[in-house]
């Protein structure tokens, strides 16, 4: 149980135009009690300086899931319909520069804590994967001799020790519930329940939503989260509930339930994330529908995005119909930049995309065709990038007699000033122990005066900017500068007022302005004790141009009276001998027991299976051993199976199950338990 932090005053200003200086003692006495009590009445009646606990508004923060900054009526799609975002917007004030950052876990940890990802250490969206051991060394030693750059890795998990917005909010009186993705943590001490929240629906582990987005979603309420078990909060709805208007369904229950008494509703969306779940009968709708601009059109897309917006028509609907809506703060906003890579043919992401069900990218193709989710333009790239496209996302703010309607801003501003804000507008004191990297904008948004920013930072030290090995950008005024990571470092600038699609780089030009940005981006990387990637002692700049060998497909486990194939990244395995005698081999290499087996298959008949492992090799085979397990008929299911094993593994073995039916593997993976055990993992993503 986390205790609550000292807190330092930071009560809003009074305003001297209205209040004045406050009166002496002398004065006082001078102007009698009487007068000077009606004085200070006065004043606090113009300017109050905080809500008592019964009078403080509702918040609620309603997270999109992969929606860009083009992805809705308002901020200029003429292909998605958003109705309910568009008369939002008119109620709102709407940000045309807040950003995100690449990818959603950094985001997310970014909104709760009010900490740049470099500081806070979740760079890449891993809150489904086991969290690190203690004293885990984040930036390796070593790397493949390709490999220019020791790049780090990123946190699997929100540290217990943050104390959040929603801790803040919680102890001053606030009810507060988590409903949705969550995607910092996947062990029970880094779930919403230890970080501040009274109400949690969720599941683990949670990159999308829990086993597609359709009712059954077979989460389990107890055991360990990870592999087949899916473990949280979320319960079945009727067969074929989407999980989509669960989510409203919750989060209608809970404003009701707390309707006289401020709450906090952390509403993030599962939409409009892959595997991309959608309505048929939506789709059919947008399906012969033409984007006048050209540059949207994947029916699918709509479909969720029309979703989307119907829950989040419905907690407006809520609000008003209780009477909440004058008294409540709704923010609106997205995790990162709209997803243009994905489902895209004769690409690398290709068999990702594939992988996940060969029914799903059937689906895809009957709809999208070869498109990927969504069109960023004019913005550069998406998702996963450092570009505009990748981490300008829509945000917009309500609160009625507060912040004025149908207005626009273009300061620049992100997740991580979402908790200093919140608090500012509130009239609640920060929290001393809680570094705080976000600055409030609350001026901008109560149009009291401009927001004074020198800079702001988007790190993410990961390669999946096309052509790059990962980096930081620093926006400052107009001016954006990247600070790719290499030996030698490179840099990009843009001048984002003349070209906001990032199409001439003026770094060569304007040597003075890089220097002096370069400056800001090293005292941000120093003030953060952000992990920099460092050179690669091994690295060949010879092996690094050397052209790829031919990839095995099976990633060379060996096939023993089976035909093994591989193909959109699953491996088939057919049997074509005696029952007993069909099974794939691999080298365990140094994985030690007791061990486990996880793996993700799929068969239309099902049956008993054994997983042998052969402590002295193939030589000699007296001393395998052995355990029993079954693989369920049906989709795809993800597996584990303990080994019992007190030593070195050998060899491992996958014996099939009985028949002529083939066995479907999307991935496998082999990991002792030991403290800090490095996993082996196939994908079978060669191409």
């Amino acid at each position: 149980m986390k205790t609550r932090p000292k807190v330092q005053s930071s009560k809003l200003k009074r305003s001297s135009k209205l209040q004045g200086p406050r009166p002496s003692v002398g004065t006082r006495r001078r102007i009698g009690v009487g007068a000077w009590l009606l004085a200070l009445l006065l004043s606090f009646e113009l300017c109050p300086l905080s809500f008592s606990a019964p009078s403080r508004p509702n918040v609620i923060v309603f997270l999109v899931d992969d929606m860009g900054w083009m992805d809705c009526g308002v901020y200029g799609s003429k292909y998605y319909e958003t109705p309910n975002m568009d008369r939002f917007a008119t109620r709102a004030m709407r940000f045309t520069e807040a950003y995100a950052q690449p990818l959603c876990s950094p985001t997310r940890a970014s909104l709760l804590t009010g900490k740049y990802s470099a500081r806070h250490g979740i760079t890449t969206p891993s809150g489904h994967l086991p969290p690190q051991p203690p004293g885990h060394r984040f930036l390796p030693d070593t790397a493949p001799p390709n490999q220019q750059m020791l790049v780090p890795q990123s946190k699997n998990y929100m540290e217990p020790s943050e104390y959040t917005l929603a801790e803040a909010l919680r102890d001053a009186g606030y009810r507060t519930a988590h409903i949705g993705k969550w995607h910092l943590g996947i062990t029970r001490p880094h779930w919403p329940e230890q970080q501040g929240f009274d109400v949690a629906f969720h599941c683990h582990p949670d990159p999308g939503p829990p086993g597609g987005y359709f009712s059954p979603y077979d989460v389990k309420p107890d055991g360990e989260p990870g592999g087949k078990n899916k473990v949280g909060t979320i319960t079945d709805g009727p067969a074929g509930e989407y999980i989509v208007d669960r989510l409203a369904d919750e989060a209608v229950k809970f404003i009701t339930a707390n309707k006289d008494r401020p709450f906090f509703l952390n509403l993030w969306n599962y939409g409009v994330h892959g595997p991309w779940g959608h309505k048929v009968e939506y789709t059919k709708l947008f399906a012969p529908k033409k984007d006048p601009r050209g540059a949207q059109g994947n029916p699918i897309m709509a479909s969720m995005l029309r979703s989307v917006d119907e829950c989040f028509g419905r907690v407006l609907d809520t609000l008003d119909r209780l009477g909440l809506a004058e008294n409540t703060i709704i923010v609106f906003n997205s995790d990162n930049g709209g997803n243009t890579h994905s489902n895209v043919p004769d690409t690398a992401k290709t068999a990702k995309a594939a992988k996940n069900k060969s029914e799903s990218l059937a689906d895809w193709r009957k709809w999208a065709g070869n498109q990927p989710p969504t069109n960023n333009a004019p913005l550069r790239d998406g998702k996963g990038t450092l570009y505009e496209g990748g981490t300008r996302v829509p945000l917009m703010w309500s609160w009625p007699g507060r912040i004025k309607p149908g207005t626009t801003s273009d300061a620049v501003v992100g997740h991580v000033d979402l908790y200093p804000t919140l608090l500012d507008l509130i009239g609640l004191p920060r929290p001393a122990q809680q570094k705080l990297d976000g600055v409030s904008y609350a001026c901008v948004l109560k149009q009291t005066g401009p927001l004074e920013r020198k800079a702001f930072f988007n790190y993410f030290p990961h390669g999946r900017s096309v052509g790059r090995c990962g980096g930081v950008w620093v926006r400052s005024g107009d001016w954006k500068l990247f600070r790719w990571f290499g030996v030698p470092a490179t840099h990009e600038l843009y001048n984002l007022r003349d070209d906001i699609g990032e199409t001439k780089d003026l770094a060569a030009a304007q040597p003075a302005r890089v220097k002096e940005l370069d400056t800001l981006i090293d005292a941000f990387l120093a003030d953060t004790g952000a992990t920099y990637p460092r050179p690669n002692p091994a690295y060949k700049p010879a092996a690094a141009k050397a052209p790829a060998k031919p990839a095995d497909p099976l990633e060379a486990w060996k096939a023993r009276q089976c035909e093994a194939v591989v193909k959109d990244g699953v491996l088939t395995a057919t049997p074509k001998g005696k029952p007993g005698a069909v099974f794939l081999g691999h080298g365990a290499g140094s994985v030690t027991g007791p061990a486990v087996l996880k793996l993700r298959v799929r068969s239309s008949a099902g049956g008993g299976a054994k997983l042998e492992w052969v402590p002295g090799g193939a030589g000699e085979p007296s001393g395998a051993k052995s355990v029993a397990f079954d693989v369920p008929a049906g989709d795809w299911r993800e597996l584990s199976v303990d080994i019992p094993a007190t030593g070195p593994l050998g060899i491992v073995r996958i014996y099939l199950p009985a028949g002529d039916k083939p066995l479907e593997l999307d991935w496998i993976e082999l990991r002792g338990k030991a403290a800090g055990a490095k996993p082996q993992r196939w994908e079978f993503n060669s191409k």
